[in-house]
């Protein structure tokens, strides 16, 4: 598993170097990726963004499957909601079962 941030600032090829690099470390193992995209896509229930667009196509070409579920937004302030933070994954898709997003922290035991 790994977690990543796709930096606005950044170019778009440079984020997606980020995934390209765990990819080839894992070397055609199971792969789940928490990404905060900063992208948007209708892919994954939103609505489509340039970055969203090259995101897509990037992990379509990587047979990348989004676990996100439609009606289960991912961000929210005071401007809105939007589904900006993916869980993405490779062989796993048929072994995540009980994806859910929790507004709640975790809790932690002393």
């Amino acid at each position: 598993m790994a977690s990543m941030y796709f930096d606005i600032g950044k170019p778009k090829k440079e984020n997606l170097s980020k995934i390209e690099a765990v990819l080839q470390h894992a070397n055609g193992v199971g792969v789940l990726l928490a990404i905060d995209s900063n992208a948007r896509s209708a892919s994954w229930h939103d609505s489509t963004n340039a970055r969203g667009r090259t995101l897509d196509e990037y992990l379509m070409s990587k047979q990348l499957y989004i676990s996100n579920e439609e009606g289960l937004n991912t961000f929210r302030n005071r401007r809105g909601v939007s589904n900006i933070d993916l869980t993405i994954n490779n062989q796993l898709i048929r072994t995540v079962a009980r994806w859910e997003i929790s507004d709640k922290a975790p809790q932690t035991t002393t």
